[in-house]
């Protein structure tokens, strides 16, 4: 019986950890565009032709771990797991040194983003050797998903939604409630591309970084935790017999005092790196005329001076407020199937907050006012666009 609990008990484990998606699709999709800008103008045209689809395949990645149960440890690496003072002293940095070290067992399950994120690397490489227009967005728009997951802090560390600190839930405020609710505030303008000698290293380095915030990512909360009382910090949502809590609008202002500039940073620092491996897949791979594979021909007057208009949104950081963001799109809006409430106004207690806890598989969805995200049979989002967004 026991034998038979334990790769169950593990599977869910996973699975558990794979329900926290960095950045969410809000800031993947904003990641995403944001990085066409930032690329030279001989990849800039190919690029932004495909922008849409690439935005949209942003977050494939996301959305197949519901049924692609080797899916989930391609997004994080628990790096503290393997040592609390000397993670990365204790890590070899290629994966056949680290699997021999600690076996591709504990690798997979403590989390293998950084190797993902090289063979990602790789095989847009060799899409562009062969100049395939497929693999080349299909790759671009994964490798930014999995670099994305990497800049988030809670992404490398076991403790990846405070779940072992009381602190359950704070994984969807820092990368998902704060991007969508202040991304007004945030600047995207970030560095142009450029190539990246040594992938390895420069992957490594940015999950360090990430791991150097870990820390104030808890501490800061529980600052704001010590004064301000539960049912102001949570509010719970009452559906189909299921009680789920996120933290409050309330809490994520005082939080985005706190740790706003660390979000900013790191969303900003995102597209950089990105469209960073972008190029070198793109040279690498024989640098072929990007011109050449679109199907429709060079870029159009039209396209230009579309191209030429966001580019000037974007360095006056004006994206966001002009509504050219691609994440932007008003998503489709379902009946609630109970009242939603402050968790002040509806009384729920911390009672009904310790039975959210054990339900790692129905996070609670970022609330707007009485407004909810819709979910697809498969737990995606569906969003409703406009005619010029993608589908």
């Amino acid at each position: 019986m026991k034998k038979t609990l334990l790769p169950l008990l593990l599977a869910a484990l996973m699975l558990a950890h794979g329900t926290a998606g960095a950045w969410g699709f809000f800031g993947h999709r904003t990641i995403t565009q944001v990085a066409v800008y930032e690329l030279p103008a001989s990849m800039q045209a190919f690029y932004y032709r495909h922008m849409a689809e690439l935005v949209r395949l942003s977050t494939a990645p996301d959305e197949r771990r519901n049924t692609d149960p080797t899916e989930a440890p391609k997004h994080f690496i628990d790096i503290d797991h393997y040592s609390e003072d000397n993670p990365f002293g204790r890590m070899p940095r290629q994966y056949d040194k680290a699997a021999e070290k600690f076996s591709a067992d504990t690798l997979q399950k403590y989390g293998t983003v950084p190797w993902v994120i090289l063979e990602t690397k790789n095989k847009l490489t060799e899409a562009f050797k062969q100049r395939d227009t497929i693999n080349i967005v299909k790759y671009s728009a994964e490798l930014s998903h999995y670099m994305g997951d990497a800049f988030v802090p809670l992404h490398t560390t076991i403790n990846y939604d405070g779940q072992l600190t009381d602190q359950k839930g704070l994984h969807s405020l820092w990368e998902s409630q704060l991007p969508e609710r202040f991304i007004n505030d945030y600047k995207l303008v970030g560095e142009p591309a450029k190539y990246v000698k040594d992938p390895l290293a420069a992957v490594w380095g940015v999950i360090q970084e990430s791991y150097g915030f870990v820390g104030e990512t808890f501490d800061r909360a529980s600052k704001i935790e010590k004064v301000m009382k539960p049912d102001v910090r949570f509010t719970f949502s009452h559906r189909y017999g299921k009680t789920s809590r996120r933290y409050s609008d309330a809490f994520a202002d005082e939080y985005e005092k706190a740790v706003g500039g660390m979000v900013n940073f790191r969303l900003k620092g995102a597209p950089t790196m990105i469209s960073s491996l972008w190029l070198t897949a793109w040279q690498d791979g024989g640098r072929p005329n990007l011109n050449e594979l679109m199907h429709q021909g060079k870029p159009t007057k039209e396209e230009k001076e579309k191209l030429t208009n966001e580019l000037a949104a974007w360095k006056r950081n004006s994206l966001s407020q002009d509504q050219m963001l691609l994440a932007q799109q008003k998503e489709k809006k379902v009946e609630v199937a109970d009242e939603i409430k402050a968790a002040k106004e509806s009384g729920a207690t911390r009672k009904a907050a310790a039975a959210d806890d054990d339900d790692d598989d129905a996070p609670a969805p970022v609330i707007d006012k009485l407004k909810v995200k819709s979910k697809g049979p498969a737990g995606t989002e569906k969003i409703k666009q406009k005619s010029d967004a993608p589908n």
